[in-house]
């Protein structure tokens, strides 16, 4: 099922709900989805491009341009931070620990950029070219697709510090994953799981759950909720002895791996949710997020939809607008007549 983006019906009504309520996590400012349309109208079309011929190479980028703007958003909000690299004054977001040797599909989003500067040179912000390229990535998928609100502008800072506190892990239990997006002022029920079927595509390495195979909670045994064949399928690709295997990769949906859809849920139906934070959700004595997965499981359509819905509200976490921040013309670094220094930072999420 595709969500047009002339905007389903029911998105349409529950979006205006969201807006008009006032419900959007923090300032939503001048977002609009119509930002562009003067001074950058194929700049969709630009990164859509740029995305298709990546795809070619790269099956995973999709998922991978998907969790880079949610990964800049929870940091100080969607602000492009999580682009810049270091610098004398900047500690990039890059190295903090849920992204080193870990976040990836930069390169695109600097060939992205590129194009985009070829046609409309300094419009465009990099944290806009994130948030476009989520949506054309789970679009292109097989996902929904929606109009994104637009016209962030781009920090000039990093916070490697918040990056390290604010991003969830994929070893959280429920109630920290919880106070992650309570944190952001997403919701800690429906925008939790509508988020998590991101892993519905993409990989992750065996890092990320081998604790889970062996020594699940310090117990030097595997977690009790993992499927017993998925388990055994695991620990043969990431066996115990030695590090070789801590970068190794696997599907975070097994029966699906490239398609954006609701097999997701079903995964942790049957106890086969390769992270905890994902089989959290499901396995989670008395959670109100189990109602959510069952639903999710069998009806895609409200998953798609509450999927569109949490995403326009993540994307809406704290931009900046108006005249602060830039438009950098590299995303990898502030511009030249800027100014950028983690000293400079204030607040965080």
């Amino acid at each position: 099922m595709k969500v047009d983006k002339a905007m389903h019906p029911l998105l349409a009504s529950l979006f205006l709900v969201i807006w008009f309520e006032g419900s959007l996590p923090y300032a939503y400012a001048q977002l609009s989805p119509n930002f562009y349309d003067e001074t950058c109208p194929t700049v969709n079309n630009i990164i859509r491009g740029v995305l298709v011929q990546a795809l070619y190479t790269d099956p995973r980028i999709g998922a991978s341009l998907t969790r880079l703007h949610f990964h800049d958003c929870f940091v100080n909000g969607c602000d492009g931070s999580i682009l810049l690299d270091n610098t004398d004054t900047i500690e990039s977001e890059k190295e903090a620990a849920p992204n080193n040797n870990s976040a990836r599909g930069f390169d695109v989003v600097d060939d992205m950029k590129a194009a985009v500067e070829n046609a409309c040179p300094g419009i465009v912000s990099c944290a806009d070219i994130l948030a476009i390229a989520a949506e054309e990535s789970v679009c292109l998928a097989g996902g929904p697709s929606w109009t994104v609100p637009l016209g962030r502008r781009d920090s000039l800072i990093a916070n490697r510090s918040g990056a390290n506190s604010a991003l969830p892990s994929p070893f959280a239990s429920l109630d920290v994953l919880k106070s992650k997006f309570a944190d952001v002022g997403l919701n800690t029920s429906s925008d939790l799981v509508a988020l998590s079927g991101a892993h519905t595509f993409g990989r992750a390495q065996c890092s990320s759950f081998n604790l889970r195979l062996y020594n699940f909670s310090g117990s030097g045994n595997p977690d009790p909720t993992l499927n017993t064949t998925y388990l055994a399928e695991l620990q043969q690709l990431c066996p115990q002895a030695g590090n070789e295997s801590e970068s190794v990769v696997t599907n975070l949906d097994p029966t699906t791996p490239d398609t954006f859809d609701g097999n997701y849920f079903s995964n942790l139906q049957t106890n086969e949710g390769l992270l905890r934070s994902d089989q959290e959700l499901f396995s989670t004595t008395g959670a109100d997020t189990i109602d959510i997965v069952n639903n999710f499981s069998s009806n895609q359509t409200a998953f798609f939809e509450s999927f569109v819905v949490s995403m326009i509200r993540m994307g809406n976490i704290s931009p900046l607008t108006g005249t602060d921040g830039e438009i950098r013309l590299n995303c990898r670094r502030v511009n030249d007549n800027s100014t950028g220094s983690n000293a400079l930072l204030v607040s965080s999420i």
